[in-house]
C-alpha cells in the first residue's frame, strides 16, 4: 500500500493550530459563564433589598386600643367623652381600615415571598442550565476538534495515498504506451516484410508464366529468365519503398496538382518516371492527352490497372525514338536526382528537340539546399545518384535551349516546427543594459532566421522552362 505523504511535523503543526483555536473558543465560553450568573444574582439581591418591613406597619396601624381610649375622671372624663362622641366614629372607621390594610399587606407579603422564592428558584435553575450548557459546549469543542484533527490527518494520508496510486498508474500508462509503440513498430516492420514477400512471390509467378514449357528446358532461356526474375523482384522491392516513404497516392496527387495549370490546353504530354500514375490521372481529368514512361514494370502495371497509357522504357532511348516537335510537354517528378550528370545533360538536349514550340518542361526534385530535405529524404533513397542545386538545374535548362526558366519551391517545412524567435519587450533606449540585451536578442533572432533558411526551408523544388 502507498505510504502517506504527510510528515510528523505537519501533523504536529496541525494539532497546534487546532489547540490554539480551542483555547480562544473556550475562553469566550468561560467569559459568558462568569457573566450571566453574577448579573442574575445581583438582580435578585436588589429585588430583596427593596421589600417593606411588615413589622413596622403592625406596630403603628392602631390608633387606640380595642376597648376604646381612656377618658379619665372628673371634668376631663366628661370633656373627653364629648370629644370622643364627635371624632370617635371616624377614628374607629380609620382604625378598621388600617386593620384591613395591614391584614391585606400581610397576606400579600406571603404571596410575594412565595413568588420571590419561585422566581429565585427559576433563576437558579436558569443559571444552573446555563452553566451546564457552557460545560456541554466546552465538551463539544474537544470532541469536534478531535474528529477534525483525525479527519484532517486521515484526509492528508489518503490524499497522499491517492497521489501515490496516481503516480503508479501514470508510470504504468507510460510503460504501456512505450510497449504499444514498440509493438506498432514491430507490426509495421512485419507488414513491410510480408508485403515484400508477397511482391516477390507475385514476381516469381509472373516470370514463370512468361516462360513456355519448351523455353524452360533451354539453359540460355533459364539464365535470361533468372535475370528477369531478379529484375522483377527488385522492381517490387522499390515499389514497396515508394509506398512507404514517398506518400500515399492522395498525398502525391495533392502535391502535383500545383503543376497542372502549366499544361493547360496542351496535348501529347510525356510523364517521365510516371510511377503509380498520379499526375497522369490529373492530366486525364483535365482533358490533356498524356502517356507515362517508367523503368519499373510494376509501376507500369499499377498504371494499366487504372487504364492509364504508360509503358516500360528508358527515358533517353524513348525520346530519341520520337519525332522532333512531337511532344506538347514533359513532366518529371523526383527523377533527375536518379540520373548520372552526362545522362541528364543528353536527356535535356534531346528533350529540347522533341518538344513543340510553346510547350513546357517541369523537373521536380529534392531540394538539397534544405539541409533537412537532404539528410532526411535524399540520402534515404539508395537509388539517388546526385543532388541537384536549384541554380544548377535552372542553368542546365537554359543551356539546353529552354527560355523563361524559373524555380518554384514546394512542400514548405512547417513553421511551428522551425527554430523560434526569443520574445523581448521594448525598453527605454536610454538604459544601456536593456539596449544591449535587446541587441543581443535581435542578433540571436537573425541567426535563427539564417538557420531556418538553411535547415528548414522548402523540401522540394521544380525547375520550369518553356521552348519558344
Amino acid at each position: 500500500m502507498p505510504k502517506p505523504h504527510i510528515s510528523e511535523s505537519e501533523l504536529a503543526n496541525l494539532k497546534l493550530a487546532r489547540k490554539e483555536a480551542d483555547r480562544a473558543y473556550n475562553d469566550a465560553l468561560t467569559a459568558l459563564d462568569r457573566l450571566l450568573p453574577s448579573q442574575l444574582s445581583r438582580q435578585a439581591s436588589e429585588t430583596r433589598e427593596g421589600d417593606t418591613d411588615i413589622s413596622t406597619l403592625e406596630a403603628k396601624w392602631r390608633l387606640f386600643k380595642e376597648e376604646g381610649p381612656t377618658l379619665g375622671t372628673g371634668w376631663r372624663a366628661r370633656l373627653n367623652g364629648l370629644v370622643w362622641k364627635l371624632v370617635g366614629p371616624a377614628l374607629q372607621r380609620q382604625q378598621e381600615f388600617n386593620a384591613l390594610v395591614v391584614d391585606h399587606i400581610k397576606k400579600s407579603e406571603v404571596t410575594t415571598d412565595d413568588a420571590v422564592k419561585a422566581i429565585t428558584a427559576h433563576i437558579n435553575s436558569l443559571v444552573a442550565f446555563q452553566s451546564k450548557l457552557v460545560q456541554y459546549l466546552q465538551q463539544i469543542t474537544p470532541y469536534v476538534d478531535t474528529k477534525n484533527y483525525e479527519a484532517a490527518g486521515l484526509g492528508l494520508t489518503w490524499f497522499g495515498a491517492l497521489d501515490g496510486v496516481a503516480d503508479e498508474m501514470r508510470k504504468r500508462a507510460e510503460s504501456s504506451a512505450a510497449r504499444e509503440q514498440r509493438l506498432i513498430q514491430h507490426v509495421d516492420e512485419l507488414r513491410t516484410s510480408v508485403g515484400q514477400v508477397r511482391h516477390g512471390l507475385l514476381a516469381v509467378h509472373t516470370a514463370i508464366e512468361q516462360l513456355s514449357p519448351e523455353t524452360q528446358r533451354s539453359s540460355t532461356t533459364q539464365v535470361n529468365a533468372g535475370e528477369k526474375l531478379n529484375e522483377a523482384i527488385d522492381a517490387y522491392t522499390y515499389v514497396g519503398f515508394e509506398n512507404m516513404f514517398r506518400g500515399s497516392q492522395e498525398e502525391i496527387r495533392a502535391r502535383m496538382g500545383d503543376y497542372l495549370h502549366l499544361f493547360e490546353g496542351a496535348s501529347d504530354v510525356l510523364d517521365v518516371g510516371c510511377g503509380r500514375g498520379e499526375f497522369l490521372d490529373l492530366l486525364r481529368e483535365a482533358g490533356v492527352t498524356a502517356r507515362g514512361l517508367d523503368i519499373n514494370g510494376e509501376m507500369i502495371e499499377a498504371c494499366h490497372a487504372r487504364e492509364l497509357t504508360a509503358e516500360v522504357g528508358d527515358a533517353l532511348g524513348y525520346l530519341e525514338q520520337q519525332k522532333d516537335r512531337s511532344l506538347g510537354g514533359l513532366f518529371a517528378a523526383q527523377v533527375v536526382e536518379h540520373l548520372q550528370p552526362d545522362y541528364l545533360v543528353r536527356l535535356l538536349g534531346v528533350a529540347g528537340r522533341k518538344l513543340r514550340p510553346g510547350s513546357t518542361i517541369v523537373l521536380e526534385t529534392v531540394n538539397p539546399a534544405c539541409w533537412f530535405a537532404f539528410f532526411d529524404a535524399y540520402i534515404r533513397d539508395i537509388t539517388h545518384v546526385r543532388p541537384l542545386h536549384p541554380d544548377t538545374l535552372k542553368y542546365l535548362l537554359t543551356a539546353s535551349g529552354f527560355q523563361k526558366t524559373s524555380i518554384r519551391y514546394s512542400a514548405p517545412y512547417p513553421e511551428d516546427a522551425k527554430l523560434q524567435h526569443i520574445a523581448i519587450q521594448k525598453t527605454d533606449s536610454d538604459n544601456q543594459r536593456d539596449a544591449g540585451l535587446a541587441d543581443a536578442v535581435s542578433t540571436l533572432n537573425t541567426n535563427v532566421d539564417k538557420l531556418n533558411q538553411l535547415i528548414f526551408t522548402h523540401l522540394d523544388y521544380a525547375a520550369i522552362g518553356q521552348l519558344l
